[in-house]
């Protein structure tokens, strides 16, 4: 399956990191978040990815352009201007950087994706949340039940809205409204297993439509939408205090979401999904 990124929003809470570069590029531990992210999915096997760009998409593209540069040893020759680059094996992605406009809502982004997704099953998340969510066994998860999408369903934070079920299958969809039970309550943690069906219903002004809002809501509707529901690690990237929580997890050795560390253990548990 391929993997969509979508990585064009303003990350207007985040000012502070954002005036010069997307949201997605704000670093971790000396990697953009961006970079975590599809680490954790190519560890799951998954390193097809179709990310759609927006706001100062260019810093995107240039950070992959030189990506082999930028982390390989590197020798110069000053007198002849050569250079050569140490024999160090860059990551096995493929990676489609799709610009998809700067104001463009979420819907409109992945409808703008079509023609990379070839009428085929994908995966789709965010690009400024970081889990440890077994990805693997979302795919299996949603293969098992037959519908047409699956949201990873995480704990939340106070300040974000909430999923409510029947069983597995996603009753309704709050966005930023915390039911009375907050403590049961869960979330939209992005990493979303999809049926290419799931593009008819993006209604007709894409461009205008969040896909959190009357996309989901209608998949939820027509009982299409199940949840998985992770209670390991998730943490999105909204505000400073965010990128600093995420980046001491980093310096002490405590990122859960690292799973690329056991990644031959997962391919070997896993292999038949991707077949």
């Amino acid at each position: 399956m391929k993997t969509v990124i979508l990585a064009g929003g303003l990350g207007s809470r985040l000012q502070e990191e954002t005036t010069t570069r997307p949201k997605p590029m704000v670093e971790i531990g000396g990697r953009p978040i961006l970079w975590h992210i599809m680490k954790h999915y190519a560890a799951h096997g998954c390193r097809e990815f179709v990310i759609a760009l927006g706001y100062k998409g260019h810093v995107i593209k240039d950070y992959f352009l030189r990506y082999r540069e930028h982390s390989a040893n590197l020798s110069i020759n000053l007198a002849t201007g050569d250079t050569t680059l140490d024999s160090m094996r860059g990551e096995d992605w493929l990676i489609h950087l799709v610009d998809t406009g700067e104001r463009t809502q979420t819907a409109g982004r992945l409808d703008r994706l079509r023609s990379y997704l070839n009428g085929e099953p994908f995966l789709l998340t965010y690009g400024d949340g970081v889990s440890d969510v077994d990805i693997r066994d979302t795919i299996e998860f949603h293969r098992r039940h037959g519908r047409l999408a699956t949201v990873t369903a995480v704990r939340p934070p106070a300040r974000f809205g909430a999923i409510s079920f029947d069983g597995d299958r996603v009753d309704q969809f709050l966005e930023k409204q915390l039911p009375d039970n907050a403590n049961d309550s869960f979330i939209n943690g992005g990493f979303f297993v999809c049926e290419p069906e799931v593009l008819r219903y993006l209604g007709p002004d894409p461009d205008s439509t969040p896909f959190e809002t009357t996309p989901l809501n209608r998949l939820a509707r027509d009982k299409e939408l199940m949840a998985y529901r992770h209670n390991g690690f998730w943490q999105c990237m909204d505000t400073v205090r965010d990128r600093q929580h995420l980046e001491d997890l980093w310096t002490s050795g405590q990122a859960s979401w690292a799973t690329w560390e056991n990644a031959h253990q997962m391919e070997n548990k896993h292999a038949h999904l991707l077949v």
